[in-house]
């Protein structure tokens, strides 16, 4: 089918529209956050990909996590929202020698040292920013069951190898055509020397030496980064992954191969048996650096933990001084000496989706899945309130730790943070909702699957219609605490409810799960 990315309202019947009796606020923020996605489509002539997915932060640079999270949502109405196609425009720069055309600016920050009105031509922020090109090609081709595209990407165009590659052979700082940043990316033994900005966690206190940070960032140069080693080796095995969908098994035992001897050195350098915990390491002496975040999270996102690692990690999540509570997933421990709780100071203790949304996914990796639902529910009643509470009502770029308001940045002004920001943001509202509190957490348009962890109690109605993914459009409402399930299909496909298998026909069903 041909994707039109218009501007018009038609984009609406294209999303799924989520069913849930007791949660009618989630619904509300739900459609919000599609609203605000909606607005940052935007079409530059000259863009390699136009139209494309805008983060909401900055007119003049693009930034690779934020679009890689964005293509996770998009994922669920991918004629309409152009979220895998923006990681077209990173591949075409850092691969294919393209260049980004000029603008005119209108809200570049002061250090791009761009006056607004000023002509200025675009570019990629940094080229080492966390390496999720796979893990969110991956998502993608799981909804869309696109063989062309994945065998374009893996053996002709093979980006998503060549940018795993690079990295490998980073030995020193280097600055790319076309983009900001220099790297500070460094290949070591043990893992990767990095640093918060190209992290995505700029001001966190993560590699200080002593109690307290005393630099804004701290950016330790003997530190191994948890979740740049953990982050490469979900690329490998998303690499894999996609190569196993066309049938390419040389080329996914390659790349297994290599996510294993990752997998190997995490577990090897960077797990503290004593604490139960992934922690960064110094490159010397390979010492545990214990500031508790959600990149911790990192290796169970990408499968390296065993269950019984996992079991001890999922304890962090729900303990009120580290990082549970009422508002869980802080950006850090509740009880660092450097968590602000008073206005979450961006990356020491706000509460951000994107870092959530993977330690969520991370945990029901390993099928704690009501463990998971707990959790986006905490997240999605703190957006929700602060949507309705907090004037303007919208969604933010990142929120307070403790109370339904948006946190403050870190810089001189102290500023509330960005507004409207349905970049990655919508990531909780629209992929929390569908995948956690709803339960659909496994699709697979190639084996036209479905697999659906429904709570075992609930009020009313509990499900989702217009739900797209191949050639598969399918509505799924329970009932009766999950004692019966009206499905439609256009076409059949098979479901899988806590486990129980049910294979549908097209039509309508009535299901009895055991």
């Amino acid at each position: 089918m041909k994707k039109e990315f218009s501007p018009s309202t038609e984009w609406k019947s294209q999303i799924p529209r989520p069913v849930c009796t007791e949660h009618p606020e989630f619904t509300e923020l739900y459609d919000k956050a599609w609203e605000l996605a909606h607005r940052h489509i935007l079409e530059i002539p000259g863009m390699p990909q136009t139209p494309y997915m805008d983060e909401a932060f900055c007119d003049t640079d693009i930034w690779i996590w934020d679009s890689c999270f964005m293509a996770l949502f998009c994922k669920y109405a991918q004629n309409r929202f152009p979220g895998v196609e923006t990681l077209g425009n990173f591949y075409e720069v850092l691969y294919n020698g393209a260049r980004l055309p000029e603008i005119v600016s209108h809200n570049a920050p002061s250090w791009t040292g761009v006056v607004p009105g000023q002509r200025t031509r675009m570019v990629v922020h940094m080229m080492d920013n966390p390496p999720l090109f796979a893990w969110a090609e991956y998502q993608n081709a799981l909804f869309s069951g696109d063989r062309e595209h994945v065998a374009d990407l893996l053996l002709k165009k093979r980006f998503l190898q060549k940018h795993f590659e690079v990295l490998e052979s980073l030995k020193t700082r280097i600055r790319l055509p076309g983009v900001r940043s220099e790297t500070c990316w460094i290949k070591h033994p043990n893992g990767y020397f990095w640093e918060g900005g190209r992290s995505g966690m700029d001001n966190t206190p993560r590699g200080r030496i002593g109690k307290h940070a005393r630099e804004n960032r701290p950016n330790n140069p003997d530190m191994l980064w948890i979740d740049a080693i953990a982050q490469q080796g979900l690329a490998a095995f998303c690499i894999a992954k996609l190569a196993g969908l066309i049938g390419e098994r040389v080329l996914a035992e390659e790349w297994n191969a290599r996510y294993e001897a990752i997998r190997k050195s995490v577990n090897a350098c960077y797990w503290d048996e004593d604490d139960g915990c992934y922690y960064d390491i110094g490159a010397t002496r390979g010492e545990f650096m214990k500031v508790l975040t959600p990149a911790s999270f990192w290796p169970l996102v990408s499968g390296m933990g065993t269950p019984a690692q996992a079991a001890a990690m999922s304890r962090l999540l729900t303990d009120p001084e580290k990082l549970g509570g009422v508002v869980p997933l802080v950006s850090l421990a509740r009880d660092d000496a450097d968590f602000n709780r008073e206005d979450g100071r961006y990356w020491r203790g706000s509460v951000w989706v994107p870092t959530a949304y993977a330690a969520i996914k991370g945990v029901e990796r390993y099928g704690m899945y009501p463990l998971a639902r707990e959790l986006s529910g905490k997240i999605l009643t703190h957006m929700s309130e602060t949507f309705r509470q907090y004037e303007p009502h919208t969604i933010w770029e990142c929120y307070h730790p403790e109370r339904p308001e948006p946190a403050r940045s870190c810089d001189e002004a102290n500023r509330i943070v960005r507004p409207d920001f349905c970049g990655w943001s919508a990531l909780a509202p629209i992929g929390l909702y569908l995948e956690n509190v709803i339960g659909i957490h496994s699709v697979n348009a190639f084996a036209e699957t479905i697999d659906w962890s429904l709570p075992h109690r609930f009020s009313g109605e509990l499900g989702v219609r217009n739900f797209r993914f191949g050639e598969i459009v399918t509505d799924l409402i329970a009932t009766e605490n999950g004692r019966r399930i009206r499905v439609t299909a256009s076409r059949p496909f098979t479901l899988r409810i806590n486990g129980q298998r049910f294979p549908l026909p097209a039509g309508e069903s009535v299901l009895t799960p055991a």
